[in-house]
Order: structure tokens, then sequence, then C-alpha cells
């Protein structure tokens, strides 16, 4: 690997284009508002791959597909597909996610990350690890850890 990079050549692929989500006419401020997958994918598209220039979605890490809500439940679920099986930063993209998220839902919501069943070498760790509460909150109590889940998570700008 001259490179040093876990995946030197992905494949990338072309961002969807944005969908114009309607406003209601009226608002009734005591209503709270209903979440949906393509407002998940919104929060999630952009964020940038810890090893690469591109997004999770110019990546297909992750997908409209591959987002689950039950608002009824408070409940989110995404699935996502590391780029080669043997990433070693899948924990860190998952985090990334997790991390997005929690700072993007209401907080009654439950956010879910998992790996793609057979995208990954060690995928159920991985999936242990993601949806460890006492994990999650040691790994984000890392300041490097932090520092880099915090530069994929800047807001990137398409022309």
């Amino acid at each position: 690997m001259a490179s040093g990079l876990i995946n030197a050549n992905p494949v990338v692929y072309e961002r969807k284009e944005r969908q114009v989500r309607s406003v209601p006419t009226i608002i009734d401020e005591d209503a709270e508002e209903l979440i949906d997958q393509q407002e998940i994918f919104d929060y999630i598209r952009d964020i940038q791959d810890p090893e690469h220039p591109y997004t999770l979605e110019e990546l297909k890490v992750v997908t409209e597909d591959s987002i689950e809500v039950n608002d009824k439940k408070s409940h989110v679920s995404v699935t996502f597909t590391p780029t080669v099986e043997h990433c070693s930063l899948a924990t860190t993209i998952g985090l990334c996610l997790h991390v997005k998220l929690m700072r993007s839902l209401p907080s009654r919501y439950k956010v879910d990350i998992r790996v793609a069943p057979g995208t990954h070498a060690t995928e159920a760790a991985v999936n242990k690890q993601l949806n460890d509460k006492e994990r999650v909150v040691a790994a984000l109590e890392n300041p490097n850890l932090m520092y880099m889940i915090d530069r994929c998570l800047e807001p990137a700008f398409y022309y």
C-alpha cells in the first residue's frame, strides 16, 4: 500500500439531487413534526468519509433505502456499507452517523447503526461496539476521535 489508504481507489457515485420538501401551510405549534426516511438521509448524506474527500452518499456507504424510521416508536435504524470488507474505519463511520443523528434528532429517538450483513470482516464486533451505549459514550470521550468525527461532520459546499 504505497498510498497508505485502506481503499486507495474507491468507486465514486453521482450525488442524488436533493428533493424539495413541502412546507405545511398551517403550522400547529403543539404538533410534533414526523421524521421520515428522506429527512434522516438528508441529515447523514453529507458526512465526509474519514479517509477520502467524498461524502458517505458519494461512496454509497449510506443510501436512502438503508434507513428505517418508526416515528411512533421513536426509533431510527441506519445500515451502512463500508467500501471494503476490511475497513478499519467502519466503527468511526458508524460513530459519525450516530453523533450526527444525536445532534439532529429530538432526544426521544433511539438510534441503531449497523454494518450491512456480509459487508465487513468483523461485522459482529463493529455492530456490538456501535450499539452498546457505554462503549459509544466512552468512545466519544476520546478527544482525538471526537476531532476526527467533527471533521467528518463539517459541512462541505457543493457548487
